[in-house]
């Protein structure tokens, strides 16, 4: 079953009244508020690179107050333990039974500050949270609920004593971007507006969580052609034997690939995909995906570089495969 145009249209409504709403929190980075929207609606988590102080947490405040979900915070550190993200059973004396607490990864929108700091083994529950959905703890499953996303983030800087996730963990987010500095009239604005600590207070809802399940669901159903699949697949190949490349896009990056590209058209307001919505997710879906080869490295290539040549080595498809 296709989306039909009237449910594309009201989509698309929706979707910006997501992003405007966002917008009076994160003022001036609409795209970037679409690319979180869009990870949301695919089910997905979102790794964001940035520096301190540029609004991470008051992103994920506003997506949670929009979706009339809840947020939570967890700050990594070294001595974080898996228990203190996911939960932990406690022996009641009174009950006799021993009773479970939830942990701060029980939220729509979960951000996992510098996600980095932490050991492997308490990044790898959380990873596993997010893969799973779900968290066992001795023996009993405890669903998260739905919508569920985390939004991890990275320092760029300050690389002391911290755990580099590895590929394969990597590859488990959707997509990874960053908000970067406001630009001088969106800092000018802040800055006016600097009595309000908290600029998401007051934020009013959009939509309902179930209203989120709706349009995630509806995503699904976006048609794309497969011309597009080709195009994705050569995209792939093309990163696999790219001499700069040591680790290509793997086939869970083609799925991430193809699920945003249905959830940014349909935001759109169209009823299928076309090779812009591939060209325009390219780097927020391949970069953290990408692993360069210590020759490229040392050279001074970057990803971007490698995403740009790609793109312009493997041809869009021009017609539709009947």
């Amino acid at each position: 079953m296709s989306v039909t145009q009237e449910q594309a249209g009201w989509f698309s409504q929706a979707f910006q009244q997501m992003v405007g709403n966002i917008d009076q929190v994160i003022l001036g980075k609409q795209h970037v508020v679409r690319l979180a929207l869009t990870c949301l609606l695919s089910e997905g988590h979102l790794l964001l690179e940035d520096y301190p102080g540029t609004g991470k947490t008051q992103l994920a405040r506003a997506v949670a107050a929009t979706v009339q979900g809840s947020s939570s915070r967890i700050q990594f550190t070294p001595d974080l333990l898996p228990s203190d993200v996911t939960g932990v059973t406690i022996y009641d004396q009174q009950s006799k039974k021993f009773d479970f607490h939830r942990g701060p990864i029980f939220a729509s929108i979960v951000l996992a500050d510098e996600i980095n700091r932490a050991s492997p083994k308490t990044q790898s529950a959380l990873l596993e949270v997010m893969e799973e959905g779900r968290v066992t703890i001795d023996g009993v499953t405890h669903d998260v609920g739905s919508p569920f996303m985390v939004v991890a983030t990275q320092n760029p800087i300050e690389q002391a004593g911290t755990y580099r996730l590895p590929e394969a963990q990597l590859d488990r987010f959707l997509m990874k971007t960053s908000l970067g500095y406001p630009d001088h009239e969106a800092t000018v604005a802040v800055l006016a507006d600097s009595a309000r600590r908290d600029r998401t207070k007051g934020l009013r809802p959009v939509v309902t969580a179930a209203v989120v399940g709706d349009m995630a669901k509806l995503a699904d159903q976006v048609h794309v052609d497969a011309a597009i699949l080709a195009y994705v697949s050569r995209i792939a190949e093309e990163t696999r034997r790219h001499r700069d490349v040591r680790l290509g896009l793997s086939v869970r990056g083609c799925l991430a690939f193809v699920r945003c590209a249905k959830t940014w058209a349909v935001g759109q307001g169209r009823t299928h995909v076309v090779p812009d919505d591939i060209k325009m997710l390219a780097e927020p879906v391949m970069s953290h995906r990408l692993l360069l080869s210590a020759e490229a490295e040392f050279a001074g290539v970057q990803v971007t570089d490698v995403i740009g040549k790609v793109l312009g080595e493997v041809a869009p498809p021009t017609e539709r495969v009947a």
